[in-house]
Protein backbone atom coordinates (compact mmCIF):
# COMPACT_ATOMS: atom_id res chain seq x y z
CA UNK A 1 0.00 0.00 0.00
CA UNK A 2 1.31 3.65 -0.87
CA UNK A 3 1.95 5.08 3.06
CA UNK A 4 1.43 8.51 0.78
CA UNK A 5 -2.52 8.08 0.35
CA UNK A 6 -3.29 7.39 3.85
CA UNK A 7 -1.36 10.00 5.71
CA UNK A 8 -4.01 11.99 8.06
CA UNK A 9 -3.57 15.29 5.62
CA UNK A 10 -5.07 13.37 3.01
CA UNK A 11 -7.75 12.34 5.26
CA UNK A 12 -10.79 15.15 5.54
CA UNK A 13 -10.48 15.01 8.99
CA UNK A 14 -6.45 15.73 8.59
CA UNK A 15 -7.21 18.28 6.07
CA UNK A 16 -9.23 20.16 8.38
CA UNK A 17 -6.62 19.40 11.07
CA UNK A 18 -4.33 21.45 9.05
CA UNK A 19 -6.38 24.50 8.43
CA UNK A 20 -6.52 25.46 12.12
CA UNK A 21 -4.80 28.11 13.83
CA UNK A 22 -1.49 26.87 15.09
CA UNK A 23 -1.08 23.49 12.65
CA UNK A 24 1.73 23.00 11.49
CA UNK A 25 2.89 24.94 8.16
CA UNK A 26 4.62 23.01 5.15
CA UNK A 27 8.12 22.93 5.31
CA UNK A 28 9.57 25.38 3.47
CA UNK A 29 11.21 24.14 -0.09
CA UNK A 30 14.90 24.56 -0.89
CA UNK A 31 13.87 27.67 -3.27
CA UNK A 32 12.31 29.46 -0.12
CA UNK A 33 15.22 28.77 2.18
CA UNK A 34 17.33 29.90 -1.45
CA UNK A 35 16.23 32.90 -1.19
CA UNK A 36 15.93 34.15 2.56
CA UNK A 37 19.68 33.14 2.84
CA UNK A 38 20.01 35.27 -0.06
CA UNK A 39 18.55 38.30 1.44
CA UNK A 40 20.40 37.60 4.46
CA UNK A 41 23.62 37.72 2.69
CA UNK A 42 22.58 40.25 0.52
CA UNK A 43 21.50 42.70 3.83
CA UNK A 44 24.81 41.86 5.69
CA UNK A 45 26.96 42.51 2.79
CA UNK A 46 24.85 46.11 2.18
CA UNK A 47 25.79 46.61 6.06
CA UNK A 48 29.21 45.81 5.27
CA UNK A 49 29.92 47.88 2.50
CA UNK A 50 28.42 50.97 3.79
CA UNK A 51 30.90 50.93 6.75
CA UNK A 52 34.02 49.41 5.48
CA UNK A 53 34.02 49.34 1.60
CA UNK A 54 34.34 47.37 -1.48
CA UNK A 55 38.22 46.97 -0.52
CA UNK A 56 37.66 46.11 3.53
CA UNK A 57 34.62 43.82 2.76
CA UNK A 58 35.54 40.64 4.32
CA UNK A 59 33.36 37.68 3.22
CA UNK A 60 33.76 35.46 6.01
CA UNK A 61 32.62 37.93 8.48
CA UNK A 62 29.18 39.32 5.78
CA UNK A 63 28.27 35.58 6.34
CA UNK A 64 29.02 35.25 9.73
CA UNK A 65 26.83 38.47 10.59
CA UNK A 66 24.24 36.93 8.39
CA UNK A 67 24.23 33.71 10.79
CA UNK A 68 25.91 31.25 7.78
CA UNK A 69 29.14 29.99 6.93
CA UNK A 70 31.56 31.55 4.10
CA UNK A 71 30.54 28.06 2.09
CA UNK A 72 27.08 28.80 1.98
CA UNK A 73 28.42 32.70 1.08
CA UNK A 74 30.04 30.85 -2.38
CA UNK A 75 26.72 28.88 -2.49
CA UNK A 76 25.16 32.16 -4.12
CA UNK A 77 28.09 34.13 -5.14
CA UNK A 78 31.16 33.80 -7.19
CA UNK A 79 32.93 35.92 -4.74
CA UNK A 80 33.02 39.50 -3.76
CA UNK A 81 32.46 41.16 -7.18
CA UNK A 82 29.60 39.13 -7.41
CA UNK A 83 27.96 39.70 -4.23
CA UNK A 84 28.69 43.36 -4.43
CA UNK A 85 27.28 43.58 -7.94
CA UNK A 86 24.39 42.13 -6.72
CA UNK A 87 24.35 43.83 -3.27
CA UNK A 88 24.14 47.10 -5.90
CA UNK A 89 21.09 45.83 -7.90
CA UNK A 90 19.47 45.01 -4.57
CA UNK A 91 19.79 48.95 -3.14
CA UNK A 92 18.29 50.30 -5.91
CA UNK A 93 15.26 47.60 -6.43
CA UNK A 94 15.08 48.68 -2.39
CA UNK A 95 14.90 52.31 -3.54
CA UNK A 96 12.56 52.20 -6.25
CA UNK A 97 9.96 50.06 -4.23
CA UNK A 98 10.44 52.71 -0.93
CA UNK A 99 10.82 55.79 -3.06
CA UNK A 100 10.41 55.58 -6.82
CA UNK A 101 7.04 54.39 -6.94
CA UNK A 102 5.71 56.94 -4.81
CA UNK A 103 7.99 59.59 -7.44
CA UNK A 104 5.59 57.74 -10.12
CA UNK A 105 2.76 58.56 -8.79
CA UNK A 106 2.79 61.82 -7.67
CA UNK A 107 0.02 64.40 -9.71
CA UNK A 108 2.53 66.74 -11.30
CA UNK A 109 6.60 66.91 -11.70
CA UNK A 110 6.91 69.52 -8.86
CA UNK A 111 5.52 66.91 -6.58
CA UNK A 112 7.42 64.36 -7.92
CA UNK A 113 10.82 66.24 -7.02
CA UNK A 114 9.61 67.13 -3.56
CA UNK A 115 8.82 63.38 -3.12
CA UNK A 116 11.56 61.93 -3.76
CA UNK A 117 13.46 64.50 -1.69
CA UNK A 118 11.31 63.18 1.11
CA UNK A 119 11.60 59.77 0.37
CA UNK A 120 15.44 59.77 -0.14
CA UNK A 121 15.68 61.12 3.26
CA UNK A 122 13.55 58.57 4.90
CA UNK A 123 15.20 55.99 2.95
CA UNK A 124 18.62 57.32 3.90
CA UNK A 125 17.99 56.78 7.52
CA UNK A 126 19.06 53.16 6.54
CA UNK A 127 22.61 51.40 7.06
CA UNK A 128 21.98 50.22 2.94
CA UNK A 129 21.04 53.35 1.93
CA UNK A 130 25.22 54.84 2.12
CA UNK A 131 26.16 51.78 0.16
CA UNK A 132 26.02 53.82 -3.42
CA UNK A 133 27.54 57.10 -2.32
CA UNK A 134 30.56 54.90 -0.26
CA UNK A 135 31.00 52.46 -3.48
CA UNK A 136 30.63 55.92 -5.96
CA UNK A 137 33.51 57.52 -4.33
CA UNK A 138 35.81 54.32 -3.66
CA UNK A 139 35.67 53.62 -7.65
CA UNK A 140 35.56 57.13 -8.79
CA UNK A 141 38.02 57.51 -11.46
CA UNK A 142 38.55 53.78 -11.87
CA UNK A 143 37.17 51.21 -14.83
CA UNK A 144 35.32 48.75 -12.60
CA UNK A 145 32.14 46.54 -13.00
CA UNK A 146 31.21 47.85 -9.56
CA UNK A 147 31.67 51.51 -10.31
CA UNK A 148 30.22 51.41 -13.78
CA UNK A 149 27.20 49.79 -12.16
CA UNK A 150 27.00 52.04 -9.28
CA UNK A 151 27.17 55.49 -12.16
CA UNK A 152 24.61 53.91 -14.11
CA UNK A 153 22.17 54.12 -11.03
CA UNK A 154 23.29 57.95 -10.23
CA UNK A 155 22.86 58.03 -14.51
CA UNK A 156 19.40 57.07 -14.45
CA UNK A 157 18.26 58.64 -11.22
CA UNK A 158 19.73 62.07 -12.94
CA UNK A 159 18.25 61.27 -16.09
CA UNK A 160 14.64 60.85 -14.32
CA UNK A 161 15.13 64.30 -12.51
CA UNK A 162 16.10 66.04 -15.60
CA UNK A 163 13.00 64.90 -17.09
CA UNK A 164 11.08 65.82 -14.33
CA UNK A 165 12.38 69.34 -14.18
CA UNK A 166 12.20 70.06 -18.13
CA UNK A 167 8.33 69.01 -17.59
CA UNK A 168 8.22 71.52 -14.58
CA UNK A 169 9.80 73.95 -16.57
CA UNK A 170 7.26 73.09 -19.59
CA UNK A 171 4.04 73.62 -17.16
CA UNK A 172 5.46 77.57 -15.72
CA UNK A 173 6.32 75.67 -12.52
CA UNK A 174 10.32 75.90 -12.14
CA UNK A 175 11.70 79.65 -13.55
CA UNK A 176 13.01 79.20 -17.08
CA UNK A 177 15.19 82.25 -17.35
CA UNK A 178 17.30 81.86 -20.92
CA UNK A 179 20.33 82.83 -18.91
CA UNK A 180 19.44 79.99 -16.38
CA UNK A 181 21.44 76.84 -16.12
CA UNK A 182 20.26 74.02 -18.27
CA UNK A 183 17.81 71.37 -16.88
CA UNK A 184 20.52 68.67 -16.60
CA UNK A 185 22.74 70.99 -14.45
CA UNK A 186 20.22 71.84 -12.42
CA UNK A 187 18.90 68.30 -11.78
CA UNK A 188 22.70 67.85 -10.84
CA UNK A 189 22.32 70.89 -8.00
CA UNK A 190 19.26 69.01 -7.07
CA UNK A 191 20.32 65.92 -6.58
CA UNK A 192 23.86 66.96 -5.01
CA UNK A 193 21.37 69.13 -2.50
CA UNK A 194 19.20 66.27 -1.82
CA UNK A 195 22.50 64.08 -1.07
CA UNK A 196 24.55 66.24 0.45
CA UNK A 197 21.52 67.21 2.89
CA UNK A 198 20.60 63.65 4.11
CA UNK A 199 23.85 62.39 4.70
CA UNK A 200 24.79 66.35 6.85
CA UNK A 201 21.03 64.93 8.83
CA UNK A 202 21.77 61.51 9.35
CA UNK A 203 20.67 60.57 12.81
CA UNK A 204 18.21 63.87 12.98
CA UNK A 205 14.78 62.05 11.77
CA UNK A 206 11.99 63.69 11.91
CA UNK A 207 13.23 66.58 10.83
CA UNK A 208 15.63 65.17 7.96
CA UNK A 209 12.65 65.00 5.46
CA UNK A 210 11.43 68.09 5.31
CA UNK A 211 14.78 70.15 5.73
CA UNK A 212 15.90 68.07 2.58
CA UNK A 213 13.00 69.01 0.97
CA UNK A 214 13.56 72.32 1.61
CA UNK A 215 17.19 72.03 -0.10
CA UNK A 216 15.72 70.60 -2.98
CA UNK A 217 13.00 73.35 -3.37
CA UNK A 218 15.81 76.19 -3.03
CA UNK A 219 18.16 74.12 -5.39
CA UNK A 220 15.13 74.42 -7.84
CA UNK A 221 14.34 77.92 -7.24
CA UNK A 222 11.32 77.26 -5.21
CA UNK A 223 10.28 77.92 -2.19
CA UNK A 224 9.25 75.29 -0.04
CA UNK A 225 6.20 74.81 2.48
CA UNK A 226 5.90 72.03 4.47
CA UNK A 227 1.79 72.42 4.66
CA UNK A 228 -0.42 70.14 7.08
CA UNK A 229 1.44 66.72 5.72
CA UNK A 230 4.42 65.12 7.68
CA UNK A 231 4.62 61.69 6.23
CA UNK A 232 7.35 61.40 3.55
CA UNK A 233 5.20 58.80 2.12
CA UNK A 234 2.62 60.82 1.05
CA UNK A 235 2.34 62.11 -2.66
CA UNK A 236 0.23 65.13 -1.79
CA UNK A 237 1.44 68.25 -3.84
CA UNK A 238 3.09 70.72 -1.04
CA UNK A 239 2.84 74.26 -2.19
CA UNK A 240 5.90 75.84 -3.81
CA UNK A 241 5.78 79.38 -5.05
CA UNK A 242 8.16 80.96 -7.38
CA UNK A 243 10.89 83.13 -5.36
CA UNK A 244 10.10 86.49 -6.26
CA UNK A 245 13.17 88.31 -8.21
CA UNK A 246 15.29 90.52 -6.18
Amino acid sequence: MDVRKSSGADRPAGREAARRPGAAQPRATQADRRARTRAALLESAARGLSRYGYGNLRLEQVAQDAGYTRGALYHQFTGKQDLTLAVTEWVLDTWWQEVGVFVERAPDPIAALLTLARGHAVYCRRDIARVAMALRLEFAGQDHPVGRAVEQGYRDLLDRCTALIEAAREAGAIPDDPDGPPAGILALAYVGAIEGTSIALSGHAPHDAPLVARAAAGALGLTYDPGEHTDPGRTAHRRTTRREAS
